[in-house]
């Protein structure tokens, strides 16, 4: 190992030389720089080096590049002369390369990895681009990105079209389900065409005014690289006159590359939806790249896309909402999805989403339908500058439309838990609080009798309701909401009523009998179901509404009556142990020893725990004595099973 390090290393002697020789570096930091390569190099020679390795030592000689470069226009600057280039210019980027050589070679299934070496290549423009892009395409051949980044190289870099097109091609071939292959090569055809047509404009060729009997050459090559994929165009020729036939010459080389360009799509739709029939995706896109460009008969090619759109997606909910979604954009104009969608447009849409309940009624079909009509009264409303669910016509109009198309979803039997949730918020943003309060009353008490989102809405409105009326809610008002609360919290797990229990205990924390009563209930649910795990702590919880409440003693008293049922859980010795040290902090010697018999009480049930094991040594370092620290770390490592994590008190 230490002579390949050497002699690595007296490869970089004429680099070094050089460097110290026109002042970009002194004797001393080229020493430090034999002293860091060494240390990187040693890594490299390691039976088994790291990723980070290789990618560290490349860090380093970027910057060392950086800096190089920087020193070198100060000296010249200095020197008032242009200085020629040397091996100190070049040994650094070739440093680089040989890094990232050896990194994939030890690391070929990491196309992370191939991506940053074709990276440098690409900024440093190193002519050993085409050499890598064989390799990764050689390891990757199963990577769509390889194929397009390739292909983009090609005709972006190289300026080659045919071989980015052979490249696209052979990727398409290896890999034919690739939608982004498939899109990304539809692209670079559209620009090899417009570029094309804009050499022609620049050469002042569809102007009419000197058309040439032969073709351009690029047109030549384009079409005979191309043969199977355009279709033939025949120039007719008359006998009229000089000017006519330029004119019509002017207008058919313009036409021509709409043709062609259709040509190209069509030509390419086909092959992709055959390959992959099942992919909506691809289609839209397609859809969209034939929107965004102006092609003779696009119109008829939209139609015939739309048509196989229907054909093969009418029975998917996403193909009937792009659909209505289509008919808010005003491709003659903007070409864009428009943020104020005009009544017209959104009367069309409304249509496509009627007539796909016809076909898939179902409640995917109508959640989309409600989101897609709450976007655009939200959208209309915040171009306007105005609060949303304003009084426009338009606003009120869409807003009773919603309402009909939720009571809609009713009737058809399509309704969720979710969708009733949105029904009554929606009352609720509207400001008729009566009419979300009977809705609510009604979905709970009937279909939706066990769903626990919608109880919490419907307790969240009757808790308006009452403080409406008066800030300081009746016993009356009190008694039913309490009712309400019992009669879902003694029906559903704990674990599912979070948000119920919380807005319980926050409601009726200054109303000590019905609190009381709670405490009451999650004493039974608690029996029941046992403490939890994870997640939410319903004891733990009460613990902390009483201490804030009431104070310590209260809280004290609370958590003994739930440690002394039968698995309280973990998360509930530890909220009480926390309680105790907090007051053992200050000097509270009884809170020590509440806190030590906590401790105890815990790990009778959790004793392979080392959380618990650690924060009890933990506590006797810095409350209790050295001996009893030592008996505790004595004891955990008799019980716990994995006593090798255990090798000194230091480790707990």
């Amino acid at each position: 190992m230490a002579d390949v390090v050497q002699y690595r290393l007296e490869r970089m002697v004429n680099e070094l030389d050089d460097l110290e020789r026109r002042g970009v570096f002194s004797r001393r930091e080229i020493a430090e720089i034999v002293k860091q390569r060494r240390k990187f190099e040693y890594r490299l020679k390691r039976p088994s080096p790291l990723k980070q390795d290789y990618l560290a030592y490349i860090e380093y000689e970027k910057q060392l590049d950086s800096l190089r470069r920087l020193r070198k226009k100060s000296v010249a600057r200095e020197a008032k002369k242009k200085t020629k280039k040397s091996v100190s210019d070049f040994a650094g980027v070739s440093r680089i390369l040989e890094i990232y050589q050896l990194a994939v070679m030890r690391y070929k299934g990491d196309i992370d990895l191939w991506f940053r070496y074709l990276e440098f290549c690409r900024e440093r423009r190193n002519g050993r681009m085409k050499k890598v892009l064989a390799q990764v395409i050689r390891f990757h051949p199963k990577v769509p990105g390889v194929w397009i980044y390739a292909a983009a190289w090609e005709f972006d870099h190289n300026l080659n079209a045919t071989a980015a097109r052979a490249l696209m091609q052979s990727g398409l071939r290896v890999c034919p389900t690739s939608e982004d292959l498939w899109v990304e090569y539809l692209r670079m055809e559209l620009t090899y065409l417009n570029k094309l047509k804009a050499r022609k404009v620049a050469l002042g060729e569809d102007e009419g005014t000197l058309i040439n009997d032969h073709r351009d050459a690029d047109e030549k090559q384009w079409r005979e690289e191309n043969k199977d994929l355009f279709m033939s165009l025949d120039e007719e020729r008359g006998s009229r006159d000089v000017s006519n036939r330029q004119n019509e010459e002017s207008k058919k080389k313009s036409d021509m590359f709409q043709e062609q360009g259709l040509s190209i799509l069509r030509t390419i739709y086909s092959g992709a939806v055959e390959a992959i029939p099942s992919r909506f995706s691809l289609r839209t896109q397609f859809f969209e790249i034939l929107e965004a460009i102006n092609l003779a008969g696009s119109k008829e090619m939209q139609k015939e896309i739309l048509s196989d759109m229907k054909r093969d997606f009418s029975a998917e909910p996403e193909y009937w909402d792009w659909l209505a979604r289509l008919e808010t954009i005003d491709s003659e104009i903007t070409q864009e999805r428009s943020t104020d969608i005009v009544p017209s447009r959104l009367q069309k849409a409304v249509q496509v989403y009627e007539e796909a309940l016809k076909f898939l009624p179902s409640a995917v079909m109508f959640n989309l339908y409600t989101k897609f009509l709450m976007d655009a009264i939200v959208s209309r409303e915040k171009t306007k500058n105005s609060e949303p669910f304003s009084t426009s016509e338009h606003t009120v109009g869409s807003l009773s439309h919603l309402l009909m198309v939720y009571e809609k979803a009713e009737n058809m039997g399509c309704l969720t838990e979710d969708l009733a949730c949105q029904h009554v918020s929606l009352y609720l943003q509207l400001g008729k609080l009566d009419e979300a309060r009977k809705l609510a009353e009604k979905f709970c008490n009937g279909k939706f009798s066990g769903a626990v989102y919608l109880w919490l809405l419907r307790v969240s409105v009757e808790m308006k309701y009452v403080t409406r009326k008066c800030p300081s809610p009746s016993k009356a008002d009190l008694l039913s909401i309490f009712e309400l609360l019992r009669n879902i919290l003694t029906k559903v797990a704990i674990s599912e009523a979070e948000g119920l229990w919380l807005m319980a205990l926050k409601f009726f924390s200054n109303h000590k009998h019905f609190f009381d009563k709670l405490v009451d209930i999650s004493l039974v649910s608690l029996a029941k179901d046992g403490g939890s795990e994870n997640g939410f702590c319903l004891s733990s919880a009460i613990v902390n509404f009483v201490l804030q409440k009431d104070g310590i003693q209260s809280a004290r008293e609370m958590y003994k009556r739930f440690l002394a049922l039968p698995r309280p859980g973990l998360p509930m010795y530890k909220i009480c142990i926390e309680l105790e040290l907090n007051l053992a902090a200050i000097n509270d010697k009884d809170c020590l020893v509440n806190a030590r018999k906590l401790f105890e009480s815990a790990l009778t049930t959790y004793d392979q725990d080392i959380n618990l094991w650690q924060d009890y040594y933990s506590m006797e370092i810095k409350m209790g004595t050295s001996e009893t620290a030592a008996a505790v770390h004595w004891r955990a490592r008799k019980k716990l099973k994995d006593a090798a994590a255990l090798i000194g008190p230091a480790q707990l």
